[in-house]
């Protein structure tokens, strides 16, 4: 089913509605195919025997699930909230938006910080958010596609409630150049003009966060990178850079974070570090699809989603899968 909708804002509500009527429908029509009922994917938790159906949420402190409403109220303590994600996973932008709404409704000063931009592209989003662009000049402006990459319709129901809101958007990220130089010749590498855009620090001596990534360079070939400390020196400045960028920018009232789960997981990524900097009270959520295992250390919330297909717009990967 596809809206179309000549009023930019009636089209969002529109989806709103279809997103809240009809995602409850497919959750129950799975259970049965051919008028057999099927066993509906779970999550399972590590060394635990929980196993969770999808649109739960899991508080970890406690290992107890809470309501929607409850995970509202418990985020009305934390200045920084940040809601991971995987990105062609459209149920993720979803609850994303969902949360973003519901702060709006209690935060005078709600501030969106998104890893899909970098830096320099913060006139930009100024301009989007003050309703001065539409969606076609604001994606030629962004340079979205030759930047992020991902199909810009999995973000535009956020992107147009910060304008309909007029909530402020923080572009977090560095260009996306500037780790993929780090990674195949090291920070030293980096020319004057490339180092104006590095964090004021980089932290490379986590060794959690370390050994973390290590495991997952490991596995996988990563296009141009031979070293693994070049590597992690990348994922250091990616890290940092956006930290500093919360830091510096969530103003008095809320800020909201969406960025990759590999960058909140444990929080030793962005949140650690943003605190460091700020040592503000903060929330992880942690999206994580049905079908998979997640650890109870992952945030301070998992949030059970459906497990859906790559986008057919992802992004064509410089990560190729070890044999």
């Amino acid at each position: 089913m596809v809206l179309f909708c000549k009023n930019e804002r009636t089209g969002l509500e529109l989806r709103r509605l279809y997103r809240r009527l009809i995602v409850p429908v497919v959750a129950l029509t799975i259970l049965f195919v051919g008028g057999c009922a099927v066993t509906p994917k779970t999550l399972s938790i590590k060394d635990e025997p929980t196993r969770l159906m999808e649109n739960t949420i899991l508080k970890t402190a406690t290992a107890s699930v809470v309501s929607r409403k409850q995970l509202i109220t418990d985020l009305a303590d934390a200045d920084v909230v940040y809601v991971g994600e995987s990105h062609t996973n459209p149920s993720h932008h979803a609850i994303q938006l969902e949360i973003i709404e519901a702060l709006a409704q209690t935060t005078d000063h709600l501030v969106i910080g998104m890893e899909m931009f970098d830096h320099t592209y913060q006139p930009v989003l100024d301009q989007w958010t003050a309703g001065a662009l539409d969606q076609n000049a604001f994606i030629a402006k962004t340079h979205w596609y030759a930047n992020w990459r991902f199909d810009f319709g999995l973000y535009r129901d956020i992107l147009e409630f910060a304008k309909e809101k007029g909530l402020r958007i923080i572009a977090l990220n560095v260009p996306f150049y500037i780790p993929s130089r780090i990674r195949v010749g090291g920070l030293a590498s980096l020319s004057e003009a490339d180092r104006r855009h590095l964090p004021d620090s980089i932290d490379t001596t986590d060794a959690d966060h370390r050994a973390y990534l290590e495991a997952i360079f490991n596995q996988h070939t990563f296009s141009g990178s031979d070293t693994f400390d070049f590597f992690y020196e990348a994922q250091c400045t990616w890290e940092d850079a956006m930290a500093e960028a919360v830091a510096r920018n969530r103003g008095s009232g809320k800020m909201v974070v969406l960025a990759g789960n590999g960058h909140i997981i444990r929080k030793f990524g962005i949140p650690d570090r943003a605190f460091a900097r700020s040592p503000a009270p903060f929330k992880t959520i942690y999206l994580a699809p049905v079908g998979s295992e997640a650890e109870l250390s992952w945030a301070d919330y998992l949030w059970v989603t459906p497990d859906l297909p790559m986008s057919r717009h992802a992004m064509m990967g410089s990560v190729k899968k070890k044999n």
